[in-house]
């Protein structure tokens, strides 16, 4: 056990300065930019704006490299961008969502040679690009899969919960695969957080969807209901 002598805590005391706090708009935690007001607005900034950057360099050796080599360049370094950690963005605004899926548009023309002023949609139909919505979508519902089915990490497994609850027998939605939705206090936050935006996703996909056997099954299922909302304005063959 140590003493310090008295003039020399006062004197500690007496020069004691605090630490200096720097107060930021955003802060990046394992890739992902959080904003202050959590509307995750510096992450799609950074996002579409390294995707672009890389865009343009890929540009430059298009001539160079096959279609097949060049998608593959694309889908490495821009779309695996563009889907990293997206689960966050569950609820984004439509003016931030816009912002990613020109990045993706932008990624479909450069590999078919497109202008910018020529239709896309073709474009993404051909790679079997889900638009960025809808790649939201996929990854929420296929994370709430593996908690039901308990692949995913246990301390997500108490915020999903079976509709099928003896309080619910009686109701319309027992002995289904719906999901209890809890209420939230936020409609803007809130709804964003996994517990409410887990059941929303998983109980807007059909039971032949969520009836599926495996993860695999699962994923494929999901894809194409998915792949039919992101195009239900354009006739696929």
């Amino acid at each position: 056990m140590f003493v310090l002598d008295r003039k020399f805590t006062s004197s500690l005391r007496s020069n004691y300065c605090p630490p200096y706090i720097r107060t930021v708009s955003s802060v990046r935690d394992l890739g992902i930019y959080i904003d202050a007001d959590l509307v995750m607005r510096t992450h799609v900034k950074k996002t579409a704006s390294r995707c672009f950057a890389v865009l343009r360099q890929l540009r430059q050796i298009r001539r160079y490299v096959s279609t097949d080599t060049l998608q593959a360049l694309v889908v490495a370094l821009v779309v695996t961008r563009l889907d990293y950690g997206n689960a966050v963005l569950t609820g984004l605004p439509v003016y931030l969502s816009r912002r990613l899926q020109s990045a993706l548009n932008a990624a479909a023309r450069l590999i078919f040679g497109l202008r910018r002023s020529d239709r896309v949609s073709d474009a993404l139909i051909s790679l079997h690009w889900l638009r960025i919505p809808q790649r939201i979508q996929f990854k929420v519902a296929v994370l709430t899969y593996k908690v039901l089915h308990g692949c995913a990490p246990s301390y997500l497994g108490p915020f999903v919960r079976v509709a099928d609850l003896p309080s619910r027998r009686a109701l319309h939605s027992a002995n289904t695969s719906r999901l209890i939705q809890p209420q939230s206090n936020r409609s803007t936050v809130g709804d964003r957080a996994f517990p409410d935006a887990g059941p929303q996703v998983w109980n807007s996909l059909p039971p032949e969807v969520t009836s599926a056997p495996s993860l695999d099954t699962f994923r494929r299922r999901l894809k194409t209901h998915l792949f039919t909302v992101s195009y239900s304005n354009i006739q696929l063959s």
